[in-house]
């Protein structure tokens, strides 16, 4: 091919240059793999890991069925206590005192007492109905003063100095003349995840630490006992006899109790 100038030959040569270039193979981008995911039991991190704050608790006690027959033990003891209950009629005034005296190291019942009050008993109350349901042990139908000296002299003669009651408060107030002897409240050790392993830790507490609810005797009786058939009687002799049995199941020393003290 003939070429009229060598301005069209030049045009030619690039026009040829630029149809080269476009042959060429030009390889195609690189793919980039997608980001490897990470697998769950790998722990990807610059330092070492640090595991969760852990939850720190008192280890909650699993309960082992235990009798709760009322029994009375023969233990020489050379300290003693003495657990109080009593009951009201409609007029709140006192119709019936019961008497759990225990050794002082061992929560073991090693006598009982019982006192029906008369004429008090006669006007009749929501525990009416169990005042004579005591086996085994006499009942004293007694006005309340000489119950009040009898027990007077039950606690001399048997170096009682202190009174240990479940809601003491309540016994305290009925029973004025008792005051002269120390008065400790089981309850403010029973009722308190502090002083009670046996209690959940999923319970609803006060800020105190104290149970919101579910801390009567005979709730903390079934918690501690395992044993989810008790009922409370609301009669004085067995209520005293079954606190008691709290302070028994609980196995603190007497001294955990002088947070307990009301007077």
């Amino acid at each position: 091919m003939a070429y009229s100038n060598s301005l069209e030959f030049l045009k030619m040569i690039k026009e040829v240059g630029s149809v080269q270039l476009e042959k060429q193979d030009v390889p195609a981008r690189q793919s980039v793999p997608a980001r490897q995911p990470v697998s769950a039991r790998q722990t990807v991190s610059v330092s070492q890991t640090v595991p969760a704050r852990q939850t720190v608790s008192v280890r909650q006690r699993v309960p082992q069925r235990i009798s709760l027959d009322r029994e009375i033990k023969n233990v020489d003891s050379q300290s003693k206590i003495a657990v109080i209950d009593t009951e009201t009629n409609w007029y709140n005034e006192v119709m019936s005192i019961g008497i759990a005296l225990a050794d002082a190291d061992t929560f073991k019942c090693i006598d009982a007492k019982y006192f029906i009050i008369d004429p008090e008993c006669r006007k009749g109350g929501m525990y009416s109905n169990v005042l004579n349901i005591v086996e085994k042990l006499t009942t004293s139908i007694v006005t309340r003063q000489k119950a009040m000296e009898d027990i007077c002299r039950y606690f001399k003669e048997h170096c009682v100095s202190s009174i240990y009651a479940y809601n003491a408060k309540f016994d305290y107030g009925h029973l004025e003349e008792l005051s002269d002897f120390e008065w400790f409240d089981i309850m403010r050790i029973a009722a308190y995840r502090q002083f009670n392993s046996f209690i959940s830790p999923t319970s609803e507490f006060c800020k105190s630490g104290r149970l919101k609810k579910g801390y009567s005797v005979e709730n903390i009786l079934r918690m501690i006992s395992g044993d989810s058939n008790y009922c409370e009687t609301h009669n004085a002799v067995y209520d005293a006899m079954d606190e008691l049995k709290i302070m028994e199941l609980l196995g603190h020393e007497l001294n955990s109790y002088d947070c307990a003290k009301i007077n």
